[in-house]
């Protein structure tokens, strides 16, 4: 009888463990929400940051899909699109200009904003090796798409990152090799408004046998208040071969001159290490002024890190890794970078890693005693639903989180996400 007591007391104590984590995991799964899968001919495999604009609809490119041609990474071209909420919890997806090969393909890394409503963004590949690109809203719901700057192949070719504007209405960005040095040297550019055309500046250019970086794949320049340019670049930096024969990359500040050239400052030379190697990732700033981002590899366990660098107040930054990547639930191998909330904490995606093996949306918290906590917010969980390449996270006012992924290329060819807290 009392044999029979502890095994019912057991079977008792089993089934409410059960029921709690089905109501958990019930609970985890509610709070992600899919509200797009592309099929490839609406576009394929979306990468870079979703945008939002003041009416609440969301833009932003995919790399592959929509029309085919010779001229194309992979055969297919990308597309621009626009998701709209419809009011029932469900989203419209519209693409707004489809990539053909003839001029260009390939977009990376979304599309942003002027003040009129007109959007930009780079293309990585076509037969001249990709440009600056214009979307106009016209009357009745279509865009016409313009070429602001065709890149010129050995010179100045395949954008790898996003764009920015700075006050006077300026545009700023990267290629991953030319800019009049040929294919060693990258470079960070300048585009200026000039009453209907635009004019190409060359800011600096990153040589990969130098000290300087090189090939700022995935990074968006960003400004400080001074009107510094702030970047990563994947490679180069001379600070070690533990990533490759070019080095483990670097976080760059370039600063303008009054009349004269922009000076280009190395705040940090990976090493391959702890500190991490081969940042993948758009830059962030804090409050504060300081910066925060993340490594794809090396670090602690050989699966990136996320760093902060603070200014010291002598022209020097101080770097610190928040948390080290293992590979196992708590994801690895991030390929974008971190965005903050109103509260300090940290947002990222990893390609790697989580209770699945395919990748998670993690959250970084700071504690009292001054280090960080992660949590798993969401582990992707096969196939279809992962590959968050590039997937750097934007937040709404109401504290949604939204992001890609790009599927896996036969059943999926990428899906647009929400997760809710």
């Amino acid at each position: 009888m009392r044999q029979r007591k502890i095994l019912g007391t057991a079977l008792a104590a089993l089934m409410i463990v059960t029921i709690i984590f089905v109501f958990a995991h019930a609970a985890s799964a509610q709070k992600f929400k899919v509200l797009h899968v592309f099929d490839g001919k609406d576009g394929a495999n979306p990468q870079g940051p979703l945008i939002f604009d003041a009416a609440g609809n969301l833009y932003g490119v995919t790399f592959n899909g929509g029309l085919s041609s010779g001229n194309c990474w992979d055969g297919s071209c990308g597309t621009v699109y626009e998701l709209t909420p419809n009011g029932d919890g469900t989203w419209i997806h519209k693409v707004l200009h489809y990539f053909t090969g003839d001029e260009d393909s390939n977009p990376e890394m979304g599309v942003i904003f002027d003040a009129a409503g007109n959007l930009y963004g780079m293309t990585n590949g076509g037969p001249h090796s990709g440009n600056v690109y214009e979307l106009t809203p016209q009357i009745g719901g279509d865009w016409s798409y313009g070429v602001l700057y065709q890149m010129g192949g050995a010179y100045d070719g395949n954008p790898g990152g996003g764009m920015i504007f700075d006050a006077a209405g300026n545009l700023y960005g990267t290629t991953e090799w030319g800019c009049g040095y040929g294919w060693g040297v990258a470079c960070v550019f300048q585009m200026v408004p000039n009453g209907g055309s635009w004019t190409f500046n060359l800011l600096y250019g990153l040589d990969f046998m130098g000290s300087t970086g090189w090939f700022p794949n995935g990074t968006t320049p960003i400004f400080d208040a001074k009107g510094n340019l702030y970047a990563t670049a994947e490679l180069g930096g001379l600070g070690s071969s533990n990533c490759s024969s070019y080095g483990c990359g670097v976080v760059f500040e370039l600063s303008p001159s009054q009349n004269g050239p922009w000076t280009l400052t190395d705040l940090h030379v990976f090493t391959g290490g702890v500190d991490g190697g081969d940042p993948i990732c758009p830059l962030a700033f804090d409050a504060a002024g300081n910066l925060y981002g993340t490594t794809s590899l090396a670090g602690k366990y050989g699966y990136g890190n996320v760093f902060e660098l603070s200014p010291t107040g002598d022209g020097t930054w101080k770097g610190q890794v928040l948390h080290q990547f293992t590979g196992g639930k708590d994801g690895g191998a991030p390929t974008a970078g971190v965005i903050l909330d109103a509260a300090g904490k940290l947002y990222g995606t990893t390609t790697k890693g989580g209770a699945y093996g395919f990748g998670v949306v993690y959250r970084l918290t700071p504690t009292r005693s001054g280090g960080w906590k992660e949590a798993v917010i969401h582990a992707f969980r096969n196939n279809t639903s992962a590959n968050p390449n590039y997937s750097n996270l934007i937040l709404d006012a109401a504290g949604n989180l939204y992001g890609t992924v790009a599927g896996d290329d036969a059943t999926t060819a990428g899906k647009v996400f929400e997760i809710m807290p």
